[in-house]
């Protein structure tokens, strides 16, 4: 629980059944708004175990049907104190699989089952410390009876009764129940979040309940996700048309690739260079997927188009929907002139899906310049998404297995509006050249350090002032570009990357010397929690 909140509200997750075979063992995460569930889901698919996040209104039908192995029941910004607060479905109790509550999800789990939970003026919040008073299956291989542990607290209520049948295995100065286990219904909660990494052992912890409680054996591989994808791309797809949207980007071109291997000459590419792309960026698309995969590919120029439609436009919202909008009015007039085509594919990742349907949260208009709620009713077309139920890293793997050169996989991200993100207020062809030349030797010159692979992404903005400046003899006023970099695992958090002085020197000074119409660098080092990592 990240703060107290009357409620939460969620659109339902419309992730579609059927890219994961019944073969794997599945957890299914119940969501309560929390900003970090989506680093469960990543901690279990680390350790080789399919699991879905659904919101905690899903139905009793729905999750009797989806058939989960175990149930993780995540934190949340909501109070179970305030009424209407959200509550797991009673059917979670009752499956006979093993639960485990985190942080919020041990408080309603507590209620439910006839306990109680109270406000505290004792919060914990950060770095906390538990003492281990009990062995619990939870700790194989990390803790031990007696010791005090470091883990990573959110919480402003507090469980002060447990349910009859549980016992306690640990406390913290603010939480007297910190960790809670009922042994015979294998129903166990924990007040820290062990799914981040401030928390010491976490992932051996899920781990522990995934492995050691559940059961489950790890058989989720991109091996596996490949074969399965490919029959279910042919079954869905059968002997139509499909035409993919591909946008240059890691994502889109994976999906691609697979998808062709699935139907072969079934699939045509359309590549729409918007004129806000990275140096050289639409050569090299080109040159892939026409010369390497031999894949049917329509390059479509299109600059002036979306320069034109850019034209006075500064709200970056407005930006996104006016992108997203024009790849589907291209998309639609590209398939009239190939015949039709009844379906339409996109790299839509998991990170986009729940991005894209929470409501009132920090993620509420993230993914405006995605379809991931499906394609305007116009379009005569189905959505392929094969990459749906997928996370940035898992999308590199199984491009790797599908054989896509490794130079290509492992691109930093540059998400679907381009330059236009990094172009905050109006965009212009004059200030997209501009930034493409600086973003190209900044990526250079990072690339020379041996730091790119060690980025997660990395990439420059011109910023929306200029400055006054000296250059040689004589006074300036130009733009000023900002660079730059973080690490990440998985695309929902980022911290910046600590860039050598040595280095950032050599890049300012190339940009000024190389870019006409920039006369200051600086670096951006702010970090980013769940959610965004893009500039604007």
């Amino acid at each position: 629980m990240v703060s107290k909140a009357p409620g939460v509200a969620r659109l339902p997750l419309k992730v579609p059944q059927g890219w994961c075979a019944p073969m794997h063992d599945r957890i299914l995460i119940l969501d309560f708004g929390s900003q970090v569930t989506q680093l469960i889901a990543r901690r279990l698919r680390e350790s080789g175990v399919y699991c879905e996040i659904h919101p905690f209104s899903m139905s009793e039908e729905a999750l009797r049907a989806y058939n989960p192995k175990g149930i993780i029941l995540s934190g949340s910004p909501a109070s179970t104190t305030e009424e209407g607060s959200p509550r797991a479905p009673e059917a979670v109790f009752t499956l006979g699989v093993p639960v485990l509550g985190i942080c919020y999800g041990q408080q309603t789990m507590c209620m439910q089952l006839g306990g109680k939970v109270e406000g505290s003026d004792h919060q914990e919040y950060g770095r906390a410390l538990v003492n281990v008073e009990q062995e619990c299956k939870l700790f194989d291989g990390t803790w031990s009876v007696g010791s005090t542990e470091e883990v990573w607290m959110s919480h402003g209520d507090r469980v002060v009764a447990i349910p009859e049948g549980f016992r306690v295995v640990a406390r913290s100065e603010g939480a007297p129940f910190a960790i809670i286990a009922d042994d015979a219904r294998q129903f166990y909660g924990v007040q820290f979040h062990p799914e981040v990494v401030h928390t010491p052992h976490g992932a051996q912890f899920l781990r522990n309940f995934t492995h050691g409680v559940v059961g489950c054996t790890g058989d989720w591989t991109m091996a596996a996700y490949r074969d399965q994808a490919i029959a279910t791309i042919r079954k869905q797809v059968g002997s139509s048309r499909v035409l993919c949207a591909l946008s240059g980007g890691v994502d889109s071109s994976v999906a691609a690739v697979l998808i062709h291997e699935a139907i072969g000459s079934q699939l045509t590419c359309v590549f729409v260079d918007t004129g806000l792309m990275r140096q050289g960026e639409a050569e090299q698309v080109v040159s892939l997927f026409r010369d390497h995969y031999n894949i049917p590919l329509v390059h479509v120029e299109a600059e002036e188009l979306f320069l034109g439609k850019l034209a006075g436009v500064s709200d970056p919202e407005t930006k996104r929907k006016i992108i997203g909008g024009l790849f589907i009015d291209v998309f639609d007039a590209e398939a009239a002139k190939l015949g039709g085509a009844d379906f339409l594919a996109q790299g839509t990742l998991y990170p986009d899906v729940i991005e894209s349907v929470s409501l009132g949260g920090p993620s509420s208009t993230i993914k405006s310049h995605h379809n991931v709620g499906g394609l305007p009713a116009r379009m005569k077309m189905k959505l392929v998404e094969p990459l749906r139920e997928l996370f940035k890293d898992e999308v590199r793997a199984l491009g790797r297995e599908l054989g896509l050169p490794d130079a290509f996989i492992a691109r930093h991200p540059f998400p679907g509006p381009g330059l236009a993100i990094r172009l905050p207020g109006e965009v212009t062809k004059e200030k997209a050249d501009i930034l493409r030349k600086a973003d190209a030797i900044y990526l250079d010159e990072i690339r020379k350090a041996g730091l790119y692979d060690k980025i997660w992404q990395a990439f420059a903005v011109l910023l929306p002032v200029k400055t006054v400046g000296v250059m040689g003899d004589a006074r300036t006023y130009e733009h000023v570009c900002a660079v730059r970099a973080v690490s990440s695992t998985d695309g929902m958090t980022a911290d910046y990357f600590p860039i050598p002085h040595d280095v950032l020197g050599r890049i300012a000074t190339r940009i000024i010397n190389e870019v006409r119409g920039i006369n200051r660098v600086v670096y951006d080092i702010t970090s980013k929690p769940p959610g965004t990592i893009e500039w604007e």
